[in-house]
């Protein structure tokens, strides 16, 4: 975990956020606790343990935990509605906080990007991401903070569907791990600093890639 609270301001010309909703997209249930569409509950879990915020109140089809990252108000935000629909949830708490999109980091997994890699991003199309299409359509935007994780496997995948919602196999751990833990510090970046200077400090290739689609 980053530790101290001597954060860069945010760069310049980027709006000044009081309060972040951190939103890690997903599907509830334990049928889909290890799937590989679920890395965003999976830094949102990582993100509460290191903060001390339980993400279990219930509201609004979702899961929320309030509290502090990095001196920084935030609440944390697990759509209980399944995938397609985390849109639902997720405007509804930003509502009823009197929040914006502006507000909004949506952590979530990109099967355009190779494994491991991720990209951070504060718009632009859903890139055929249901959940995100669904965040899209709820919020009537889609100016609001993004951050990818890579879960393309190095083979071909036969049907996108079956591999986002299969478990990972179990000799990928190690790598699950880092990938989290790399993705909890980026989140916790762009809450300290800002989007702008989180992208040129943790977008990164997948490893042993020199090039990939953006």
């Amino acid at each position: 975990m980053s530790e101290g609270s001597g954060a860069l301001p945010a760069s310049s010309g980027e709006p000044e956020v009081q309060v972040h909703c951190i939103a890690g997209l997903g599907n509830p249930g334990s049928r889909y606790e290890r799937t590989p569409h679920n890395v965003g509950f999976w830094v949102l879990d990582e993100l509460g343990k290191r903060w001390g915020i339980r993400i279990s109140k219930s509201e609004s089809e979702t899961l929320t935990g309030s509290g502090k990252i990095r001196n920084k108000d935030v609440i944390l935000v697990k759509p209980q509605t399944f995938m397609n629909l985390s849109g639902v949830g997720i405007s509804a708490v930003l509502r009823y906080r009197k929040l914006t999109s502006q507000n909004l980091i949506a952590v979530y997994d990109e099967l355009d990007l190779p494994w491991t890699a991720l990209r951070i991003k504060t718009g632009g199309s859903a890139a055929g991401h249901n959940g995100v299409k669904s965040i899209i359509s709820a919020l009537k935007t889609d100016v609001f903070t993004r951050v990818r994780v890579g879960i393309r496997p190095d083979h071909p995948v036969k049907d996108a569907a079956d591999y986002v919602l299969a478990p990972l196999e179990r000799e990928l751990a190690a790598d699950v791990e880092e990938m989290v833990s790399y993705t909890a510090d980026a989140v916790e970046s762009i809450v300290a600093e800002g989007a702008s200077r989180a992208m040129t400090k943790f977008n990164r290739r997948a490893r042993g890639i020199q090039k990939e689609d953006s």
